[in-house]
């Protein structure tokens, strides 16, 4: 199956109208909560930072086929937060997968990272078995494999000359 052409939408909360928010949110819930089985609270207080970015890939009729969120490095402690700027909450609609949405939604998050944070390194927290696809896109293994809400997870870090 072709990889779709997508709408890339990046904005800040503010940015976001109501319908946009609520199609993310019910992704990540959809996905992180529900499917793998995950009880915690998914809207954690950092989406609205002014320097937190969401990225949206939407299908030409609109539904929202892939998503990642952006956050600025040292928002505090907790899942998702690093002293770099790092990459979180990606996602692949459930309707959608099998058609190579991965790898340009990471490529649209780097290049958006690039315009905000030129040079910045990015971190993020990987599910182990999703190495492979990371290190594609410039990350490197950063810790030891640790559990996060049961799933295997390493740190991975792309240096900000890669």
């Amino acid at each position: 199956m072709s990889t779709p052409e997508l709408n890339w939408i990046a904005a800040r909360f503010d940015e976001l109208t109501p319908s946009r928010l609520y199609a993310l949110l019910r992704l990540r819930s959809e996905v992180f909560v529900v499917e793998q089985a995950c009880a915690y609270l998914d809207i954690d207080g950092k989406d609205h930072h002014p320097q937190t970015w969401h990225l949206l890939g939407e299908a030409p009729d609109g539904r929202l086929a892939a998503y990642l969120r952006v956050l600025p490095g040292g928002l505090g402690h907790g899942v998702d937060t690093f002293a770099e700027v790092s990459i979180g909450r990606v996602v692949t609609s459930p309707d959608w997968r099998g058609r190579r949405l991965g790898d340009p939604l990471m490529r649209e998050g780097v290049a958006l990272i690039e315009r905000v944070w030129p040079g910045a390194p990015i971190r993020l927290g990987a599910q182990a078995h999703l190495q492979h696809f990371y290190a594609r896109h410039g990350f490197q293994v950063a810790s030891p494999e640790y559990l996060e809400d049961g799933i295997p997870h390493v740190e991975m870090l792309r240096d900000g000359a890669a």
